[in-house]
């Protein structure tokens, strides 16, 4: 990225700010480190005591390590089997923190006429309270499959597909736009890690949130210190 910021932690490059969120239709939020402040599957793992073991295939994804993302998905949900599905509220109610700024920017691009969709290769039992809790237009994200109170360490298929890869994300965001009748580059994207890079690229402007140093090369505005409000110092 070519720094052309005179704010610290806050760079963007290919832009003049500021520019006006109105301009925009729509925001494709990632969850995992960007929406919310941690990696809900490793903090699911670490109830079974295989933490460092899915943080590490977790961070090879996210940096680009690990290509093939829909297997390394299922590779990690599948040492996850036999816990206990209240295991994902303890997650949830614990564990679970809102990145600060994250409601100051939905409320600010809401309030611009912006839907906010959430895309995440997490799951549905985090993603359906964030989206009554920030009120949040739509989302897409993974199924667990659980039998007898237990996760049985596979994801389930849905209507559009089997897993929310990389893919996936852009297709959402794409599906989104031609519902409301503007193309792709009326959207924001913002997200921190590989499997963000096909929405981000697509989308008119795209947001590194401290964001994975290959992710962070291909952001228009990164945002490497402070919450994602921050967003709003360019953008308003």
């Amino acid at each position: 990225m070519v720094d052309e910021s005179t704010s610290p932690g806050l760079h963007w490059r290919g832009i003049v700010p500021p520019l006006a969120l109105r301009d925009y239709k729509v925001i494709g939020f990632d969850m995992d480190s960007t929406l919310i402040s941690i990696e809900t599957l490793d903090e699911m793992a670490d109830l079974m005591g295989k933490k460092a073991e899915v943080a590490a295939l977790t961070e090879a994804a996210m940096r680009g390590e690990i290509t093939d993302y829909k297997k390394s998905l299922r590779d990690r949900v599948a040492l996850l089997a036999g816990m206990p599905e209240a295991a994902l509220d303890e997650v949830y109610e614990q564990r679970l923190r809102i990145t600060p700024g994250a409601q100051t920017l939905i409320a600010a691009c809401k309030a611009a006429g912006l839907t906010c969709v959430l895309v995440t290769g997490g799951f549905t039992h985090f993603t359906d309270r964030l989206r009554v809790r920030l009120g949040l237009d739509d989302v897409r994200a993974n199924v667990l499959e659980v039998r007898d109170g237990k996760l049985t360490g596979r994801l389930l298929p849905q209507a559009w597909g089997d897993i929310c890869d990389g893919d996936a994300k852009r297709g959402k965001l794409a599906e989104v736009c031609a519902r409301l009748g503007v193309g792709l580059d009326r959207a924001i994207a913002v997200g921190d890690g590989a499997n963000d890079l096909p929405m981000m690229r697509a989308a008119g402007l795209s947001v590194g949130y401290r964001a994975k140093p290959a992710v962070r090369e291909v952001a228009r505005i990164a945002i490497d210190d402070g919450g994602l409000d921050r967003l709003l110092e360019l953008v308003s």
